[in-house]
């Protein structure tokens, strides 16, 4: 149990940094020395007269010579405080600061300052201990109950400090709960970086660079004071302790705050509210924390927001992303990730972000396993509905929705775009591929938009493929219709009677493809079964197969023909020819989600290979070569968009026309996803039981404005026509008449 000691008055107000820790020849002031920028005319004492001054005002220090200001200073100002160590002040004048509806006068009340750097024009009232902090210009600091640092102070990096031992170290530990695939948190990390070292575990070597690039990014020398930028706002807190903060940061009502640093900036500034604990954490720029939300051992990413009781712990939230009223452990969530609900949880999972979890849903509880070292991992899209309960261990392809229900069972879902549900009656699980292109697309539509347009980050470390039809999502398409094919094929072969023993692959595969691109009646009642999807041993049915295996074709070309005719547009000098020519060899098959960004397998092999030898010796390094490989991405995925389109149509070389048939396709694909957004849309005001809460049209039209007024739509329909006439001349211009 640790114990309260007495101590010296010497030992109380100049023992923040051990001697043994200060270099020959330097005081215990160096760092402190070098975090400072002295004002323009320089510190001076006090006169006698100000000394006078200040006593009369209540004001008491251990020894006014420890205390300096600038010529600008209206002792005044200053009432009521008790000084100690070294205090410089900058100008205090008799002039006001506001914010919103708080005023204060410059200046500093009643308060005990120990040690500590006072920047131009603040105003200090009521803050009962604040120990070495450096305050920027124009700060208000009102009602708070301790503000402190220490010489260790980390700021939330995982880093340790000189004389420290190992076992202090914050780690956060993702994705499972044991700890088996720990980060170091620190400041600048994005969700690629904590993917990529949580990801690859087996990895000894990147484990211990990362280890080591980590812990050199930050000075490990004792005796750095905590940082407060200019213009903050800090009010009726209770505790901020070894905290960093910008600038233009509001604080209200903070419970506690330790070990953590805030990222704020007048361009993007961060906010935290009432009843909020953060601790051992970093929070990134243009964060909203808000109403009793506690957090510890995070990393929370730019233009995030956790509010409402929020319980974030061992968890990475990407940018621009919401989580409300839930608990969120162990967890990996790549940015544009929304949990709102107080009866939602998340546990020890990867969520590959543009994700929502619905009330109710509760994903990867280990209640109902042995052991706690199960995972969850869910690609781009991810959206379980109300009440889904899921258990550990799955894996979720790109855009899979799961409909309300109890899903007992682990499992693997490789189709994109798919909506699974329980079939309670059959004792059956059902799965429809390609659900989201077939029957959902205003939401479809709607996503791609709303991420793209609602991304307002204004220093954009992290980058973010938002497009849902992209290299990962497409090869998983691609793999999902070799799916159907063989299971297909099985289907047609138990329906007719025959074995399929020793059948191989190849000759199920093309079986199946005949049969899915031939007459459709065929298939009408034919009974289709997914293999290994579920650990159970009811019935896995595979719903519309044949719709299904076009859609996803449809995907494919929708995607190949936007994005070629994007990079036409954008290089004059580039036709179907040269595109032709230029890429050749075989697909890249394997597409890695990095933290929202995209990039091939054989990229992430590099990437890996250069940090284990040295080449990439700094997280600003690493992060450079994110970038490197994110401005060559729009050829990557070219060339990945003509290969795809090259095995759709199943020809080596695109003729003209080829290209003619991809064009017209890609229009009459874009003119479909139209009529599917107004369709949807359009169901909406037809429905009776939605009607039924109106008393009339007019008041429904009031509520929800006209079916054609509807912003989205309207830009859908703009997006139809503009897309139209892309693909027209570009045909002008490049294919003979």
């Amino acid at each position: 149990m640790e114990k309260v000691t007495v101590l010296s008055s010497d030992q109380l107000y100049n023992s923040f940094l051990d001697p043994k820790y200060i270099p020959a020849g330097q005081n215990k002031y160096y760092l402190r020395n070098t975090q400072v920028c002295a004002p323009k005319g320089g510190w001076r004492h006090l006169t006698s007269n100000e000394i006078e001054s200040l006593v009369k005002n209540d004001n008491t220090a251990m020894s006014w010579d420890n205390i300096l200001v600038t010529d600008e200073f209206d002792p005044m100002m200053i009432k009521n405080n008790k000084f100690y160590g070294f205090v410089r002040i900058g100008r205090v004048t008799s002039n006001g600061l506001q914010y919103h509806d708080l005023r204060l006068s410059c200046g500093i009340t009643n308060s005990s300052i120990h040690s500590c750097d006072i920047g131009d024009d603040c105003a200090i009232h009521n803050v009962h201990y604040l120990s070495h902090y450096i305050i920027g210009d124009r700060c208000m600091l009102f009602n708070i109950q301790e503000m402190s640092c220490t010489d260790h102070a980390k700021f939330g990096n995982g880093i340790i400090k000189d004389g420290e031992d190992e076992d202090v170290r914050i780690w956060l530990e993702l994705m499972n709960e044991t700890g088996c695939r720990k980060v170091l948190p620190f400041d600048g990390m994005i969700a690629a970086d904590a993917y990529l070292w949580a990801k690859f575990i087996d990895d000894k070597r990147l484990q211990d660079r990362l280890k080591a690039i980590t812990q050199s990014s930050f000075d490990n020398r004792r005796g750095f004071y905590g940082t407060i930028g200019y213009g903050n706002v800090i009010k009726n807190c209770w505790i901020i302790k070894d905290v960093k903060i910008g600038n233009s940061c509001y604080i209200k009502g903070a419970s506690k705050l330790k070990n953590i640093t805030i990222n704020s900036s007048e361009v993007d500034p961060t906010q935290i509210g009432e009843n909020v604990v953060l601790v051992n954490g970093i929070i990134g720029y243009g964060c909203r924390i808000f109403y009793s939300v506690i957090a510890v051992r995070f990393v929370l990413g730019s233009h995030s927001n956790l509010k409402y009781g929020a319980r974030l712990m061992n968890s990475f939230m990407g940018d621009n992303s919401t989580i409300s009223c839930c608990e969120v452990l162990h967890n990996l969530i790549f940015p544009a990730h929304e949990q709102h609900h107080n009866n939602s949880f998340l546990i020890a999972s990867v969520v590959k972000g543009q994700s929502n979890l619905a009330a109710g849903a509760t994903i990867g509880s280990n209640h109902n396993s042995r052991t706690n070292d199960n995972e969850i991992e869910a690609g781009r899209g991810f959206w379980p509905g109300l009440c889904v309960s899921v258990k550990h261990s799955c894996k979720f392809a790109s855009f899979t929705m799961l409909a309300k229900g109890a899903y007992p069972a682990e499992m693997i879902n490789p189709f994109p775009f798919a909506l699974i549900s329980n079939d309670e009656v059959h004792g059956e699980l059902h799965v429809m591929p390609a659900f989201s292109w077939l029957y959902n697309m205003f939401a479809m539509a709607r996503n791609n938009w709303k991420y793209a347009t609602r991304d307002t980050r204004v220093f954009k470390v992290q980058n973010i493929e938002f497009d849902a039809y992209a290299p990962d999502s497409m090869e998983e398409a691609i793999e999902a219709r070799k799916l159907l094919d063989k299971w297909t094929a099985k289907a047609w072969l138990r329906k007719e009677g025959q074995s399929v023993d020793g059948m191989p692959d190849a000759v199920l595969v093309d079986m199946g493809r005949k049969l899915l691109n031939g007459d459709p009646e065929k298939l009408k009642d034919l009974e289709v079964l997914g293999e290994d999807m579920e650990k159970s041993k009811r019935k896995v049915v595979i719903l519309h197969p044949y719709k299904a295996y076009h859609a996803y074709g449809d995907m494919m070309t929708y995607y190949a023909v936007k994005n070629i005719v994007s990079y036409l547009e954008e290089h004059d000098d580039e036709t179907f020819q040269s595109i032709s020519k230029r890429f050749d060899g075989d697909r890249a098959r394997v597409w890695f989600n990095l933290g929202g960004q995209l990039m091939s397998m054989e990229d992430v092999d590099q990437l890996r290979s250069d940090i284990k030898d040295g080449t990439l010796n700094t997280w600003k390094e690493i992060h450079h070569r994110y970038n490197e490989i994110w401005k060559k991405y729009p050829v990557d995925k070219l060339r990945h968009a003509y290969m795809s389109l090259k095995h759709v149509l199943g020809v080596e070389t695109l003729t003209v026309d080829d290209w003619n048939k991809a064009l017209n396709k890609g229009i009459d694909l874009q003119t479909y996803i139209f009529d599917q957004v107004y369709a949807t849309r359009k169901k909406d005001y037809e429905n009776k039981f939605r009607r039924a809460t109106f008393l009339s049209e007019d008041e429904m039209l009031a509520a929800w404005g006209k079916l054609d007024e509807n912003s989205f739509i309207l830009n859908q329909r703009k997006e139809l026509k503009e897309f139209t006439e892309r693909v027209q001349n570009i045909r002008k211009r490049l294919l003979p008449k």
